[in-house]
């Protein structure tokens, strides 16, 4: 049962942004209401003001364990973890413009664990200067940056626990430079408070900020998306660098807010100062879909001496709908796999993580509507003491209206 917090939490979003739709004078407005791909639309004949609502649903069926092991222990226990099902993702978006065109908003809440995940006013009236105030995702990597919704396969790959600098509330300024030759670039730049999802100040110590810079080899930014669904039938490249650093309580970012990696205590004000680098690509052509990332990180705990711990890790993942060269291919059909790795470096136990997944996606309507299944085996390698696996099985309904 839905209680009345969450329910005031939704209505009060949707006044919100009822109340950026309508304008200050009480003219009446002509306005029209429909169903796109994005939701139910209602937006007035002028294009002054529209706004998209989409709900989304997310079940999920995982055996033996939902979660993905990180440290030596979950291994020993992840077998007796027994059948997992229900809801993993209850969302409500809504976003659009108010006043003109280019004057955005975006609002995310989630159902599941009763929080408000995205909230973003942006200007966008240059293609060559944009600027957004609020919470959001980081444009940090490519693979935390698509949507949980427009994803290849089931969840995100091992290393995003590790490296995700994750939803802040901060600014940013971006866009496209260059036109759609060669030369053609995107950028990210940022401020965050630096102490993760719902907190609006840091620490006194450094924010975070972060930059990133992608060259669209072939001209053109295809944004953040997964699966090449349009098939497309020019290549589609890019390939980004991006940094970021700051000093908080916190090793490690998620959608449930700041938190700590495996070994490292809680933590006080700016007590660790994190350095990441990231270098990632992507591809697309006549249905062959591909993407990776490297990611290096240096924590520095400054209540034990400035220590140093280090973190290397990298994914490459691929997808292929083959209906356009072998006749027995079912269109909706998609193949994808992925490889990920990474690396605990002068740490005290000297580990190594792997994972290996196999996925296939049945799309009934683009990413609005598919069904997932997925088979994932982690490994870890820690010295003296062997390597240690365990696989899951998992199948998914996403379904966005």
């Amino acid at each position: 049962m839905i209680s009345k917090k969450i329910l005031f939490k939704v209505g009060l979003s949707l006044g919100a942004a009822l109340a950026v739709c309508l304008p200050a004078q009480a003219d009446a407005l002509d306005a029209k209401v429909s169903y796109q791909k994005n939701g139910f639309t209602f937006e007035t004949t002028d294009n002054r003001f529209k706004m998209q609502i989409q709900g989304r649903i997310q079940t999920r069926f995982a055996t033996p364990s939902d979660s993905q092991p990180t440290a030596l222990e979950d291994y020993a226990s992840y077998s007796a973890g027994g059948n997992e099902f229900g809801i993993n993702r209850a969302r409500l978006k809504i976003k659009g413009h108010a006043y003109q065109p280019w004057l955005k908003f975006a609002i995310e809440h989630d159902f599941v664990n009763s929080r408000l995940l995205t909230y973003t006013v942006n200007v966008e009236k240059y293609d060559w200067l944009k600027f957004k105030a609020g919470q959001w995702k980081f444009e940090f990597s490519r693979e935390r940056s698509i949507s949980s919704g427009g994803q290849q396969m089931l969840d995100r790959s091992i290393i995003n626990r590790i490296f995700t600098i994750d939803r802040q509330q901060g600014a940013a300024i971006y866009g496209d430079l260059g036109g759609q030759g060669l030369t053609s670039l995107s950028y990210w730049l940022g401020i965050g408070t630096g102490n993760g999802l719902g907190s609006n100040k840091n620490d006194g110590g450094d924010p975070l900020y972060y930059g990133r810079l992608q060259w669209n080899i072939t001209g053109k930014n295809f944004g953040f998306k997964a699966s090449d669904l349009k098939f497309s039938e020019t290549l589609q490249a890019n390939v980004a660098i991006a940094y970021s650093s700051n000093e908080s309580a916190f090793t490690r970012f998620s959608s449930s807010a700041g938190g700590q990696l495996e070994e490292f205590e809680a933590g006080v004000a700016n007590q660790y100062k994190l350095d990441q680098y990231n270098i990632d690509f992507a591809i697309k052509y006549r249905g062959l879909s591909a993407q990776g990332e490297y990611h290096e990180k240096t924590v520095t705990d400054s209540a034990n001496n400035s220590a140093e711990t280090d973190y290397q890790g990298y994914y490459v993942q691929a997808g292929y709908f083959g209906h356009a060269y072998f006749d027995w291919w079912p269109a909706p059909l998609e193949l994808a796999a992925r490889y990920a790795t990474y690396e605990e470096v002068d740490n005290l136990f000297d580990e190594q993580h792997f994972e290996k997944a196999i996925a296939a996606n049945w799309f009934f309507n683009g990413h609005s509507n598919k069904l997932t299944a997925d088979i994932t085996q982690f490994d870890i390698e820690q010295t003296g003491l062997g390597t240690v696996d365990e696989v899951r099985y998992r199948l998914q309904w996403d379904l966005s209206f």
